[in-house]
């Protein structure tokens, strides 16, 4: 997987990756170049006391130096770019996909596990790139360059190197193995703790309310001490990689300097080789550990790059239209017939043989017990999920074969939790139309009775608003979501129990205000109250996810007990009459 999303994503970079491998190889050859100059350097110069040579082979050294420094430099610079931008492309990706997902697969992920896909997952890849510009491509270059350039100082001491490098990558790897079990817990572990964390800051409210500060608090602990206890396992056993390092490359050292010592000795190697040979081994032995280190970052970068594949690769389940059809002359009129649906490995369907027909200028209301389907079926009409059996049809054309743009610019929906963005009044209603004028703003606030309190607000229009409308009432809340679909103007509404936090006398005012504006539309409303959709022209009575009841008030309240018992439960029988 991992293989698979660089190839993916680093294909429209392949010019400054180029570009980074012919800089590290210049860079890399030059750092190889030095010690064999600083061995002329001794042998040549300071030992037979030239300092004419010392001189012009000490500026032949700084020339080399100045080539490696700009190497490495320019190396670094595009090895970061491609990186960043391999993780803005990665993260694109993953947001555009997860803009096409319905609730079924944004369900399947859960939030918190999305949220550090496209976060923490990515940022551990786009590292591993990052480093492997700047060191897994020198690190083979190092070591293949060094064996070549020691080999040329002395061929009897190549044995250290058969010796020293199985070592070092057996020590290692050893560590390294222990690890990947490390990593691949660490990221579980951060899935759960954003989950409660996600959790215990949405419902704040809800956790002072039942004083449950003490239980949460602990909750966060026990998730945070297991990703700690996870981290610090996989940290104490990186932690053993450099002293691993350090006392291999010192000991190897002091083996070249033991058994160099006895060649020179016998006048069979110069000083200045002796040392170049040295600095060759501990570039060697440093490609092998940066070779090893990166071995270390690949299986976390794994693991990670399965999760985003995993993201990646998922349809959604509403499937885009092979040929798109798009009604010649739209009007609204909706119509389900035999609409069914059933959630993913659910015994029973949760909305079975719905039929219903609303047309254009007419107010049809869905009613039933909580649990009979009336979200669910609203959700259908959006294509928010789609239906498992039947048909929902608008404009008398299948909701899946609609052009998807047509189907969203004609339906406007107010959901059961209305949500508002982190900005301003005047930018939350412009999700509806980002052209609206004032004005517009300003009428699809009068109609939904918000108006007078966005007015009472010091800015107005311009009123901030927190992330999720948490800075205003719950009723305020819903009334700027209705004025949000209002300033789209769609020829579909759908009300999904949106006057849930009016009082009566308001949500009197809303209906009153909103037929004329919807009065070529059609509107659909759901509802608890029976108050809030008796005028409605149809009532279609939902139980148990089938339709037990159709008609108005007066025919559903002779012929329709269940909606009779619904009517009961929230009037007196005086009422009634």
């Amino acid at each position: 997987m991992l293989i698979r999303l660089l190839r993916a994503h680093l294909r429209a970079h392949s010019r400054p990756l180029l570009a980074v491998v012919a800089l590290q190889f210049a860079g890399t050859m030059a750092s190889l170049y030095l010690p064999s100059l600083n061995a002329d350097i001794i042998d040549k110069g300071i030992a037979r006391g030239d300092t004419g040579y010392i001189m012009s082979v000490g500026g032949w050294m700084l020339l080399v130096t100045l080539v490696q420094i700009v190497c490495s430099v320019a190396a670094v610079y595009h090895g970061a770019r491609t990186a960043m931008g391999f993780g803005r492309d990665v993260r694109a990706a993953l947001f555009h996909r997860v803009g096409e997902f319905s609730v079924r697969e944004l369900n399947h992920f859960g939030a918190p596990s999305l949220i550090t896909r496209g976060t923490n997952d990515v940022q551990q890849v786009q590292m591993l790139v990052l480093m492997s510009c700047t060191m897994l491509v020198t690190a083979p270059i190092m070591c293949f360059g060094g064996v070549v350039m020691a080999l040329q100082e002395d061929t009897h001491l190549s044995w250290l190197m058969l010796v020293c490098v199985p070592v070092l990558v057996a020590a290692i790897g050893s560590v390294i193995l222990r690890m990947v079990p490390g990593f691949r817990e660490m990221q579980t572990r951060i899935d759960q703790v954003n989950r409660i964390l996600r959790e215990q800051i949405t419902g704040i409210r809800v956790v002072r309310a039942f004083v449950r500060e003490p239980q949460e608090t602990a909750r966060f602990e026990t998730a945070n001490a297991d990703l700690t206890a996870v981290a610090l396992r996989v940290g104490r056993l990186m932690a053993t990689v450099f002293p691993i390092v350090m006392l291999v490359l010192n000991l190897s050292s002091v083996a070249v300097l033991w058994f160099g010592a006895e060649r020179i000795d016998a006048g069979q190697m110069q000083i200045g080789a002796l040392t170049a040979f040295l600095a060759y081994l501990i570039q060697i032995l440093m490609s092998v550990m940066m070779a090893t280190f990166m071995t270390m970052m690949i299986p976390r970068a794994a693991v990670c790059a399965e999760r985003i594949v995993e993201v990646l690769d998922t349809e959604s389940s509403v499937a885009l239209p092979a040929e798109p059809v798009t009604p010649a002359a739209p009007t609204g009129a909706l119509e389900l017939r035999g609409a069914g649906f059933t959630y993913p490995g659910a015994d029973a369907p949760v909305l079975h043989d719905v039929t219903f027909t609303a047309t254009p200028g007419t107010t049809t209301a869905i009613i039933g017990s909580t649990g009979a389907g009336k979200t669910t079926l609203l959700g259908l009409v959006p294509r928010l999920f789609d239906a498992t059996s039947g048909q929902v049809l608008v404009d008398g054309v299948d909701v899946r074969d609609l052009e998807p743009e047509y189907l969203w610019s004609r339906v406007g929906i107010v959901p059961q939790k209305p949500y508002l963005f982190t900005g301003t009044v005047a930018s939350n209603l412009r999700y509806g139309n980002p052209d609206a004028g004032d004005d517009e703003l300003w009428a699809a606030l009068e109609v939904a009775q918000a108006a007078d309190f966005v007015r009472a607000m010091p800015e107005g229009l311009d009123a901030p608003i927190a992330q999720g409308g948490t800075n205003v009432s719950g009723g305020q809340r819903q009334r700027i979501a209705i004025a949000r679909v209002l300033v789209r103007r769609p020829q579909v509404y759908l009300f999904d129990d949106s006057f849930s936090a009016l009082d009566l006398a308001t949500d009197a005012r809303l209906r009153a205000a909103l037929r004329p504006v919807t009065a070529t539309a059609t509107v659909v409303v759901v509802a608890q109250r029976v108050a809030s959709i008796r005028d409605a022209d149809q009532i279609v009575v939902l139980d148990d996810g089938a339709v037990v009841g159709m008609g108005d008030h007066h025919e559903l309240l002779a012929g329709c007990p269940t909606y009779a018992e619904i009517v009961a439960s929230q009037f007196t029988p005086e009422e009634v009459a």
